[in-house]
């Protein structure tokens, strides 16, 4: 007969409660750190280095293809490499691009930046299926507006002075950004999420997203959808690159873009009020007031080739409805998902980053090799934001409102 005294004494195995959207947030918040420490710093250091906005331009779209082919490839990958093995060579690809950068030149600098891009992809496939695993549907809006809110900081603070700190000694901010994705990986490690739920209880081979294509093209209200979130996108890519880039060339400073930039990410901050906006005014209608002033700005932007300050303001203004995009503009596409088909139709919306980056730079090439005016590519931004803006008219009235119901 046991012991019930001495057994009393046995303590029982703690085990570590499993990450919550809390957690993710903060995991997003440190991989802000690594991006928001140089994302004013790429086309700087591009510029620099290959000495034209047309040579940018072009290596950004080879970057950009490379990008979508490494993230077709990843989970077919993830099939014989662990999901925590993944994340950590993400992180390995942050830090090569780190050493590329400090190592510097013409060939190494875009071979730095095709690093983060690898990254990048890698990263967000991995966080989107441990979010899937351990992130209830009523929570993912709760995890979303909070990495928002915890990458505010570092997307605020890490533009406008790491762009000083690169003036005064160049590895400056890749070394911070590496110790920054260290940072990242001992939180990730921390949390102990392993290869995830959903490669455990998997009972049949995931299945590759090119063959869902057919699928997704046969539903408008997804295409409509992606195609916000690509042109979302778009409208980052030229803040984030031609903006610095023509701050420099008409004489306004190489700091001008990063501080455009971090004062853009202060707007973070206000995402949970913007989502209480939206709830007010109908979804349809907010993503349409979002895009149509969007256009605007940008509009207001190729004033630039007259007047440059015309520009900054003018995007700077476009970069808060983007960020209410940011905060809402993935519903339209969430919310047209049908359940059986949630997972390999996400592996399909995550491509419109990697479009974007190659669409945008694309696009910004013909127009700088036929004109050599950044101005314009501002106004072929603002041309897009407003047809995204017709599209959204047509959307349907009561878009999302379930959902968010259900939600709330």
């Amino acid at each position: 007969m046991p012991d019930r005294a001495n057994s009393t004494l046995v303590q029982p195995v703690l085990h570590r409660p499993a990450p919550g959207f809390r957690d993710f947030a903060l995991l997003g918040g440190l991989e802000s750190c690594v991006r928001g420490t140089l994302v004013a710093i790429w086309p700087l250091e591009m510029y620099s280095q290959l000495g034209s906005k047309e040579a940018v331009s072009w290596a950004y779209f080879l970057v950009g293809i490379a990008s979508l082919i490494w993230g077709l490839a990843v989970p077919t990958l993830g099939r014989i490499m662990p999901r925590r093995w993944m994340y950590t060579l993400a992180a390995g690809f942050y830090l090569l691009a780190m050493a590329l950068a400090i190592a510097g030149g013409s060939w190494l600098t875009p071979l730095a930046l095709l690093a983060m891009g690898f990254g990048v992809v890698t990263n967000q496939i991995c966080i989107n299926a441990y979010l899937m695993d351990y992130i209830s549907r009523v929570d993912l809006g709760r995890s979303e507006t909070l990495r928002l809110f915890y990458s505010a900081l570092p997307w605020a603070i890490g533009p406008a002075v790491t762009v000083v700190l690169w003036q005064y000694w160049r590895p400056a901010p890749f070394v911070i950004a590496g110790f920054a994705t260290l940072l990242m990986l001992t939180q990730f490690w921390r949390l102990r999420m392993g290869n995830g739920k959903a490669i455990a209880r998997a009972r049949r081979p995931h299945t590759n997203p090119l063959a869902y294509l057919g699928r997704f093209l046969q539903q408008p209200r997804l295409v409509a959808g992606w195609l916000f979130a690509v042109v979302r996108s778009s409208g980052w890519w030229v803040f984030v690159v031609y903006l610095p880039i023509f701050c420099v060339e008409a004489g306004l400073g190489d700091r001008i873009g990063g501080l455009a930039f971090a004062l853009s990410s202060l707007m973070l901050f206000l995402a949970p009020q913007m989502l209480k906006w939206q709830r007010r005014v109908t979804l349809r209608r907010a993503v349409t007031i979002s895009f149509a002033s969007a256009s605007l700005c940008f509009a207001l932007a190729a004033l630039g080739a007259w007047w440059p300050l015309a520009a900054v303001a003018g995007i700077l203004a476009a970069s808060f409805f983007l960020v209410s995009l940011d905060a809402y503009g993935s519903l339209p596409f969430l919310t047209a998902v049908r359940p059986a088909e949630r997972t390999e139709m996400s592996a399909v919306y995550t491509s419109f980053r990697d479009v974007s980056g190659i669409v945008t730079p694309g696009i910004a090439f013909l127009i700088l090799t036929l004109t050599e005016s950044i101005p314009l590519v501002f106004l072929a931004t603002a041309l897009g934001m407003a047809s995204m803006a017709a599209l959204a008219g047509r959307m349907h009235p009561r878009s999302g409102m379930a959902r968010m119901r259900s939600a709330a």
